[in-house]
């Protein structure tokens, strides 16, 4: 019986996370660089902090789910800060999937943004170079997270 459950969960869960992929194709997506001057309803930024993989897949899962349900009245950012940079990294230096690697880049087609703390890249020797091409570089990755707060974002981490 708790074998048979626990397979249920781990289906549901796939099937979640294929699912939340497949709306976003669905999404109508009309953010830009400059969708700071648009108003959307909802603001979020996301704090990730981690390289683990069962760690960055709840965090994408939460993401495409918002994009999903708001679509286009939704502006989302994700605070790529210590381990978690390896993410959107061209050459991770932590073994991140390319499966995750794909999600991220398929998020960021739908306008979601991933901002890369310049401080990280400091100290793992990186440049922007380095990173995917739909990565943003802020100077702190605190400090901007504080900033987009102050501008009304909703903080997320976990």
């Amino acid at each position: 019986m708790e074998s048979r459950s626990l397979s249920r969960r781990l289906l549901l869960k796939s099937l979640g996370l294929f699912g939340g992929l497949f709306a976003l194709g669905q999404a109508r997506a009309h953010h830009t660089d400059t969708h700071f001057e648009d108003t959307s309803a909802h603001k979020i930024v996301y704090q990730c902090n981690k390289a683990d993989t069962d760690y960055l897949q709840s965090v994408l899962f939460s993401v495409g789910e918002l994009l999903r349900k708001y679509g286009d009245d939704v502006e989302i950012v994700v605070a790529m800060i210590g381990p978690g940079l390896h993410l959107i990294a061209k050459e991770p230096g932590r073994p991140i999937s390319e499966e995750l690697r794909q999600r991220a880049s398929s998020l960021a087609q739908y306008g979601i943004a991933f901002h890369a703390c310049g401080n990280t890249l400091k100290a793992l020797g990186w440049t922007e170079k380095d990173l995917q091409p739909y990565a943003k570089v802020v100077p702190i990755g605190v400090d901007d997270i504080m900033l987009l707060q102050e501008q009304g974002f909703a903080y997320m981490s976990w």
